[in-house]
């Protein structure tokens, strides 16, 4: 018995956002977002999978996403590769999920919570080993949370999470091994078939129970993914071998920056934050004409003209 990874984008859709999915979903999200507790006991999938459409549509399509009882939205996304400004991407999409809720003329108490679940196969925040993170709006200096508690961020990293099968202890240890380890199973463990959401989970993720145009599927967008994975590989691999090679042009245009800091600040006193940013954005060309050009002035108003002339488009 083989299992397809729910890490592939088509087969989270076909796992959780099936006609039949409901109740895995729902398992799923008291897991993630209620640490195991009964919170959630119905909710309506808004954009279920459909084989058919797949193929046709944007990646979009293949997030999963679902209506709860008290009309709270909730976002599900799987993302395996990184990607530029991916964490901007989680925002929107929340932000305009919320907004999408009213039409001209509505009003603003008609809006109803909306979460973002991402799972991502791969480590976003260095700043913590936890698998599980959770951001609300809160005060910044007091840590108040925000009257309304209308928008929530909540990240999974696979990557993190280190339980073994032996090792797992709760339902939401039970759904990220899931997530993480379904490819590595021969059979339904027991421990996981005990919970009858996660069994069907697993019987959804058989491959006995695929047709061979989802296989197909599957395969080619797991193709795809590790293409994807391959090239930021590629990347950052290429990106260390220029850096060795551009690290000392960086570190001698760095010490021009601060040399030129240091002589206008004898010459004028306490350089500006805004205009020492300036100064930093100049190219190498420039700096050293500054080089000479500042001898020239009498004010620190000259500078800032100088930057002016220099730094317009």
């Amino acid at each position: 018995m083989r299992f397809i990874s729910p890490k592939i984008d088509y087969a989270f859709k076909k796992i959780f956002g099936s006609e039949q999915s409901q109740d895995i979903l729902i398992s799923f999200l008291n897991a993630i977002i209620y640490k195991g507790e009964k919170v959630i006991q119905s909710l309506t999938i808004v954009n279920p999978y459909n084989p058919g459409q797949v193929m046709t549509l944007k990646d979009t399509y293949l997030d999963v996403k679902a209506v709860l009882a008290d009309g709270s939205i909730v976002v599900i996304e799987m993302q395996v590769a990184r990607m530029t400004a991916f964490s901007k991407r989680v925002i929107y999409n929340l932000a305009k999920g919320y907004a999408n809720q009213l039409i001209k003329g509505d009003y603003y108490p008609l809006l109803n919570p909306a979460i973002a679940v991402t799972i991502t196969d791969f480590d976003l925040f260095e700043n913590t080993e936890e698998t599980i993170s959770r951001f609300i709006f809160q005060e910044k200096t007091k840590k108040f949370a925000y009257p309304d508690e209308e928008l929530q961020l909540i990240f999974v990293e696979l990557p993190k999470f280190k339980k073994t099968l032996s090792e797992l202890e709760d339902l939401t240890d039970k759904w990220i091994y899931f997530l993480k380890e379904a490819t590595s199973l021969e059979s339904i463990p027991a421990s996981l078939g005990e919970v009858s959401e996660i069994e069907l989970a697993l019987n959804l993720a058989s491959q006995a129970n695929m047709t061979v145009e989802e296989f197909e599927i599957v395969d080619r967008r797991g193709m795809m993914l590790q293409d994807e994975k391959g090239k930021i590989t590629y990347a950052q691999q290429e990106g260390r071998q220029e850096g060795r090679q551009e690290g000392r042009q960086e570190g001698r245009f760095q010490e021009a920056i601060a040399l030129i800091l240091r002589q206008l600040k004898k010459r004028f006193g306490e350089i500006p934050g805004e205009i020492s940013s300036k100064i930093e954005d100049l190219s190498i060309e420039n700096l050293e004409t500054l080089g000479e050009d500042f001898l020239d002035f009498n004010r620190i108003e000259d500078l800032e003209n100088w930057l002016l002339d220099r730094l317009i488009p």
